[in-house]
């Protein structure tokens, strides 16, 4: 269990967009001790469809997250319905008129929640799977002297064109239900999240996943089982405008899309002076081995490791399958140990 579990709030933020948004709060949960020194923090970011809990599996003092030796902050990026989101702000930022967030946003906010609540100023991990992996790299990029090493597993420094596309396939799925009624909804549009999860579906697992049946290792008899017993429940657990807040994120993500860089992405991947370790997923149908093998190709300090897993993108998730979590590990014990 975390040492605690909070939401605080950072005041009023102006967004990459230019909109001020009024009282901001981050939501994290913390493991361990920090110490004196204040050098043995590791930041974990959420990921799509993911809150701070979803990473308790990767946590402990039998794993290379140890919490007698680190002092591990999970934190809830914006829109995940914990942090500030479109489900619990007020007007006018309620629903759908949340404002546009990039992750520039989410890495300055953590940032400075890490100031201000903890003294924190540099970061001997950052790490996350997915979503939680475009965070890391921004961090690796947006403050190169204050990561000290990084880990993106099944994630990228860019949300690749191909990428891009499937999002507005599963966002058609949920926008296209008349209750969704433009994000003015008065119920939830259940219809139209469920043909999101399983358009999802087809995406999270390989085709080999499905072709080996590994769904039955969590649970699930046939495929039609495993959308309706995996993917929509874990989606209908989600507000509408949350999902699709997320969504815009994950698809303007890109580390050199800000003042820094100007939109060099080469210059960008450059500039990351941690000790990186790129883990995509062999079989990841969102972010494939190339994409990550050429931002590697334009680091200074990045291994490339692919996961070698049927499990696809979902190969990453915390706790999931134990071959892959153990895969992953390893990983985080290599790099801490260096």
């Amino acid at each position: 269990m975390p040492t605690s579990a909070s939401v605080v709030s950072i005041g009023d933020t102006e967004l990459q967009s230019g909109v001020v948004l009024p009282d901001l709060k981050i939501s994290h949960s913390t493991f361990g001790t920090l110490n004196a020194t204040r050098s043995n923090a590791i930041l974990l970011p959420t990921f799509y469809g993911g809150k701070h809990s979803d990473y308790e599996p990767m946590i402990g003092v039998d794993k290379a997250l140890d919490p007698s030796k680190y002092f591990i902050i999970v934190v809830d990026m914006m829109c995940n319905g914990l942090s500030s989101s479109p489900s619990n702000s007020a007007s006018p930022f309620s629903g759908a008129n949340f404002p546009k967030v990039t992750h520039w946003d989410n890495v300055h906010a953590q940032q400075k929640m890490l100031e201000q609540g903890y003294g924190i100023e540099s970061l001997s991990l950052v790490s996350g799977f997915s979503m939680g992996g475009q965070q890391a790299n921004h961090w690796a990029a947006i403050f190169p002297d204050r990561v000290e090493r990084m880990i993106s597993w099944c994630g990228s420094a860019v949300t690749s064109p191909h990428n891009w596309v499937f999002l507005e396939g599963v966002k058609a799925g949920l926008v296209t239900d008349p209750t969704f009624a433009g994000g003015a909804y008065v119920n939830p549009p259940e219809a139209g999240i469920r043909a999101f999860a399983r358009i999802w579906a087809g995406w999270g697992p390989s085709q080999a996943f499905y072709r080996n049946k590994l769904h039955v290792d969590l649970g699930q008899a046939t495929a039609a089982d495993h959308m309706s017993e995996f993917w929509e429940p874990n989606f209908l657990a989600f507000d509408a405008n949350d999902l699709l807040g997320m969504m815009h994120t994950w698809q303007v993500a890109n580390i050199a899309d800000n003042e820094i860089y100007n939109g060099d992405f080469e210059a960008a991947c450059k500039a990351i002076k941690a000790k990186t370790i790129l883990m995509p997923c062999e079989t990841d149908l969102y972010f494939p081995v190339a994409d990550n093998e050429i931002q590697a190709s334009l680091m200074t300090n990045a291994e490339l490791r692919p996961i070698p897993s049927d499990w696809g993108h979902i190969a990453g998730a915390p706790g999931l399958n134990p071959v892959d979590s153990a895969f992953i590990d390893n990983a985080h014990r290599e790099l801490l140990a260096s």
